[in-house]
């Protein structure tokens, strides 16, 4: 008897109202860090129709011109007309920035740099699957793909009268075709896709474009490659293309925007558990940001190494400690076999502890966070990112995992 389920994971575009925001805040990180890497900051962005608002808490020796800055960051995005009620060259911009509080500072700066505290309690995790090439689950990985590729036949007009805001979203049905089998992705169940476009439009044009330029290309370069199977994106798909009708209004002026309400879109798509912090707009000091993505770091390269073919960590915090409270791993019956017995979770966690350093002061040092890297993941996700050089997506640990593993 087969046995089968849907998952579904969604992206949205980089001029969603949400990840404009996010752009934002982390643009700001970034030009901080350019000129002091030694900066703390916590930076929010609100966003609706002609207004964007920058608030937060920041402490540094340099002076950044955030009128210019924000401005630069939304007409790159491709807000540049009225219309769309949000120009960059005409909106009010608001600065709500004040210096960080001292008593949260006092538990992070201290004399010594190896015992620098947290910068906040929480949980955060790190999940890695042999699902994508990329290790990343399929489901997000695809939405990520369509989301990138409607912003790219925007900006190039291969589909032309596209703006800037836009969502994905996929769901993929996954076989086993006897009991015991493992489940594979066998067919897209259904796509959706939303795009923001001026009136010149109609929706039959619009629908018959994204299908031609946007879904059939992405889905082709993975079937292409061999990582799915003929047939998985076919005339059985559901496809919901404005499902609604017209999408004329859009970004901050069709829906206010605000830093951190991606979360799911930012790392795993709902295949693994979220701590809930936000990433963007905050330096690596505070964990939410560098534990997670020291936490992918480490599940990823347990993956590679093929300590196990899934894996999910979690790390857990207390302000102003240098170290984590707990450490949590879990393979789900996947991990390798040794000499006749698969790896516990225990085993995986304890070759973990030897090979990775998750305080902060570690983190920081490892994976060179203090610099400017943050905007160019503020969109499409901060993980599987094949188009950039991430630190916290190398394989550089793989080898000395095997090591301590025995393999």
């Amino acid at each position: 008897m087969s046995h089968r389920y849907l998952f579904t994971s969604e992206s949205v575009t980089e001029g969603h109202p949400d990840k404009l925001c996010d752009q934002i805040s982390d643009g700001v990180l970034d030009a901080i860090f350019a000129r002091d890497p030694d900066a703390k900051v916590a930076c929010e962005t609100f966003a609706t129709t002609g207004l964007v608002l920058v608030g937060g808490e920041i402490k540094t020796t340099e002076y950044v011109d955030l009128q210019d800055l924000v401005r630069s960051i939304i007409r790159d995005i491709g807000y540049t007309r009225g219309s769309y009620g949000l120009d960059a060259d005409t909106c009010s911009v608001l600065n709500a920035i004040h210096e960080q509080s001292e008593h949260i500072r006092q538990g992070v700066d201290k004399s010594t740099p190896e015992l620098t505290g947290a910068g906040d309690q929480g949980l955060m995790f790190g999940f890695a699957t042999k699902e994508t090439p990329e290790l990343m689950p399929l489901a997000i990985q695809l939405a990520h793909r369509l989301a990138r590729r409607l912003a790219q036949v925007r900006k190039q007009h291969i589909v032309p009268h596209l703006r800037p805001d836009g969502k994905t979203q996929v769901t993929i049905e996954w076989r086993s075709n006897s009991p015991g089998a493992p489940l594979v992705p066998a067919h897209a169940h259904a796509i959706v896709i939303a795009a923001q476009h001026a009136p010149e439009i109609s929706q039959e044009d619009l629908r018959r474009r994204i299908i031609a330029y946007v879904i059939e290309p992405v889905i082709q370069e993975y079937v292409d490659s061999g990582h799915l199977p003929q047939g998985f994106f076919d005339s059985k798909t559901e496809l919901y293309i404005n499902h609604t009708g017209k999408f004329e209004i859009g970004g901050p002026h069709g829906d206010t925007g605000l830093t951190g309400r991606k979360i799911i879109v930012d790392t795993y798509g709902g295949a693994a558990p979220h701590g809930g912090g936000a990433f963007s707009g905050k330096d690596p000091t505070k964990v939410d940001r560098s534990a997670a993505y020291g936490a992918r770091w480490a599940a990823k390269n347990v993956v590679a190494a093929g300590l196990a073919e899934r894996c999910q960590i979690q790390l857990a915090y207390s302000i102003g400690h240098h170290q984590p409270l707990s450490i949590n791993v879990q393979t789900f019956g996947t991990g390798a076999d040794r000499k006749g017995a698969r790896l516990t979770d225990a085993d995986v966690e304890g070759y973990i502890k030897k090979v990775f350093d998750f305080s902060p002061y570690g983190l920081i040092r490892e994976l060179q966070l203090r610099r400017p890297l943050y905007r160019q993941v503020a969109a499409y996700g901060h993980f599987g990112r094949d188009d950039l050089d991430l630190p916290w997506e190398r394989l550089d640990k793989v080898d000395e995992l095997r090591r301590v593993a025995g393999l």
